[in-house]
């Protein structure tokens, strides 16, 4: 056993005792196999030294596929997949001709194609499990608005709304971002950031897919909430700066599920963030942001359908998501090989993916 600087060690070297920060927090258990990740956050913590055995890594052990690698090879996602392709192909067609060429609008139609990805032989399946399994895919508005039309439709169960509300809602995801067809793609497809100019012939969006759906005999909730997703309770979204009680009710759901698919979803620009992530912004913003009736309900249930799954977690340990701690959705506690990680204890720590 030997004490190597921090600079020297390797990948596939194994932690002779437990590795602490400078405040006292284990960062690496003893026993640990390094990986690059491991050592770059020692060197982010300052570590100097760290305390290598000599022994030979150990083979790596045959575990279990997690429940999500499961999910992937299982044929009910392949025929999801299949499904959900063929169906972003038929939309992506639809829309633009309704954009383009101002064809007629079969929302019947449209509606059913959508909802009937929620089901496979007459059964419904998890599909935020399935979203979550393709999220390989590069985002574009059409994914996105069904993905959200999707989640509106769960979230509007969740919300225990009536047959008609769920179709109210599902319409109201599957329409929301019509308006981005009417704005350039140079700017729409910008791996980079974007301008204040850009960003404000983004911001138009919101009113190019209002003008859209109002040629059409569409419901008015649809197409307040192409109007209406940006607009946060305490008045600082757009287009009109509206707060709380002049936002139409099905706009204020959108805007939950428009931004979680967003940033859960691989941008050219970035990875997919880690709904955990997503979820901690959400409990910072939404007293402010978002009409609490639905922020509660839409995390509380979120978060929930992580239960049981295995995580990576910032100091390299794995571990099964146990317990949901109410207070505090983004910090559950996990079950770890080397015993359980409360996530409310120790803020530095967080779930880095979902494996």
């Amino acid at each position: 056993m030997k004490h190597l600087l921090t600079a020297s060690l390797k990948p596939g070297m194994i932690t002779g005792e437990n590795v602490f920060a400078i405040q006292g927090r284990l960062l690496i258990p003893k026993g640990t196999t390094l990986t690059r990740s491991m050592i770059e956050m020692l060197n982010a913590h300052g570590v100097p030294m760290v305390r290598i055995t000599d022994e030979i890594p150990p083979a790596p052990a045959v575990s279990s596929p997690t429940y999500m690698q499961r999910v992937r090879e299982s044929e009910e996602f392949a025929r999801f997949q299949k499904e959900y392709d063929e169906h972003i192909e038929r939309f992506q067609t639809v829309i633009n001709d309704l954009v383009e060429k101002n064809t007629s609008l079969n929302v019947d139609g449209l509606l059913h194609d959508t909802l009937s990805l929620l089901y496979q032989n007459g059964q419904s399946i998890n599909i935020m499990d399935m979203l979550m399994n393709v999220r390989h895919y590069d985002d574009s508005t059409y994914t996105h608005c069904i993905n959200v039309a999707l989640i509106c439709h769960v979230f509007s169960d969740w919300l225990q709304f009536t047959k008609e509300q769920q179709r109210t809602a599902t319409l109201c995801g599957l329409f929301h971002d019509i308006g981005k067809l009417a704005v350039s793609k140079d700017i729409i497809q910008k791996p980079a950031r974007l301008t204040k100019e850009e960003f404000d012939a983004i911001k138009e969006h919101s009113l190019a897919g209002y003008e859209i759906l109002s040629r059409y005999d569409i419901d008015e909730h649809v197409r307040n909430a192409a109007l209406m997703h940006h607009e946060k309770c305490d008045g600082s979204g757009y287009p009109h700066g509206l707060r709380g009680p002049q936002i139409d009710m099905y706009a204020k759901m959108v805007t939950i599920a428009d931004i979680y698919d967003a940033m859960t979803s691989r941008r050219v620009y970035r990875e997919p963030i880690c709904p955990f992530e997503v979820i901690r912004q959400f409990e910072l913003e939404g007293i402010q942001k978002y009409d609490t009736r639905f922020i509660l309900v839409f995390l509380e249930n979120v978060v929930s359908s992580y239960l049981n799954q295995r995580v990576h977690l910032s100091n390299g340990m794995e571990g099964d998501i146990i317990f949901i701690n109410r207070s505090d959705l983004s910090c559950p506690t996990i079950r770890c090989d080397e015993g359980f990680v409360d996530l409310t204890e120790d803020k530095n720590l967080y779930i880095e993916y979902i494996i």
